[in-house]
């Protein structure tokens, strides 16, 4: 197989693999990848995480809305820019996003256990080296 085969196929693979995971989701996407941002980024504006997720500041701003409506993200004034607001995590947010990170890794790690035999899962666990550098390349450009 050459390398833009095997490309198609492991974009193929590892997508529908997150998608068959988010399944396990109990929140909108949108308001998860909200709190994964401010989890990773810390406090982020709504144009910061628009950018970062590549949609709309409209399509970020309802999942903020909603976010802080559920009090899962607090804002705060900007402190070099007082027209804009910095989003925070809550605790109550940290610990939502906590809950669907469980839910997912439970959800995959049952599949594991159910569908792939010990060497199997040796062989997975030898790729995660291989998947995180080829993610750092991408993330780099």
């Amino acid at each position: 197989m050459d390398d833009d085969a095997l490309a198609e196929e492991l974009r193929l693979t590892v997508g529908q693999l997150v998608r068959a995971v988010r399944t396990a989701d109990t929140m909108p996407p949108g308001e998860a990848a909200v709190l994964g941002y401010l989890d990773r980024g810390g406090p982020l504006t709504t144009a910061d995480i628009a950018q970062q997720r590549r949609v709309s500041h409209q399509s970020a701003a309802k999942a903020v809305k909603e976010l802080l409506g559920q009090g899962l993200v607090r804002a705060e004034a900007h402190p070099r820019d007082g027209r804009k607001l910095l989003l925070h995590l809550t605790p109550a947010g940290s610990g939502r996003l906590a809950e669907e990170r469980r839910r997912r890794a439970a959800s995959l790690g049952a599949a594991i256990g159910e569908v792939l035999d010990r060497e199997e899962r040796e062989t997975l666990a030898a790729a995660l080296p291989l998947l995180s550098r080829l993610t750092a390349r991408l993330t780099a450009r």
